[in-house]
């Protein structure tokens, strides 16, 4: 059996390996916005013209798109991203079940550990739009929520798209978390909702330029 408790020093020097390696790959990247949505939903989705539309609208503003590279809403906002001729951004995770990155992706990078690529998520994104999703589109929403409730991070716009699927996680924060103390009404206020893509750029573009100028963007 192997003993792999041996193998831990070594290790370090692997996550390291991985930090400088994914900083330098995005240092020259500009403003950025990740796009984070269901590996799952297929191209007749309405969710899928969502995350195409939003990441095209987005590139037209000025930005990059960042995704998880993967299949369904993370292909829909590469090919959204690609098709405006803009960079087309995917951190991809190595797993068990290998995911294959998506046709539209202009410039991919891997990783092995999912703590690092979440690290470049934030610290090279000007906001996050969400679409619907699972476990890891969750853990992206809250990982995020909670850096900028604690002040880990500077406050960045973080938007919910699909209205209808975030219907009942947002009645239940506002309904039972709130009313029982374990959130504040301020802590609502992190969260926009908008199903219309022009707005949801176009408002980004608008917090980009209020703050890029007077204030340090986010980033951990």
């Amino acid at each position: 059996m192997t003993d792999f408790t041996s193998q831990e020093p070594w290790r370090i020097f692997r996550i390291m390996s991985e930090f400088v390696d994914g900083l330098e790959d995005l240092s020259k990247l500009g403003a950025s916005v990740s796009v984070f949505g269901s590996s799952r939903v297929g191209e007749d989705s309405p969710y899928y013209r969502m995350a195409r539309d939003v990441a095209r609208a987005l590139v037209l503003q000025g930005f990059s798109v960042i995704t998880g590279a993967g299949p369904g809403l993370m292909e829909a906002a590469n090919r959204g991203a690609k098709e405006a001729d803009g960079k087309s951004i995917g951190l991809n995770i190595d797993l068990p079940m290998e995911q294959k990155p998506n046709p539209y992706i202009t410039q991919l990078i891997s990783f092995r550990y999912f703590f690092i690529r979440k690290f470049l998520f934030v610290k090279h994104s000007t906001a996050f739009v969400i679409l619907p999703g699972g476990f890891g589109t969750m853990d992206e929403l809250f990982e995020s929520l909670t850096l900028v409730q604690t002040l880990r991070i500077e406050r960045f716009p973080i938007y919910l798209m699909g209205r209808e699927y975030w219907k009942g996680l947002l009645g239940w924060l506002r309904d039972t978390m709130r009313e029982h103390g374990c959130i504040s009404s301020e802590d609502l206020d992190l969260l926009k909702v908008s199903d219309d893509p022009e707005r949801v750029a176009m408002e980004i573009r608008r917090w980009y330029d209020d703050y890029s100028a007077s204030a340090e963007m986010p980033g951990i």
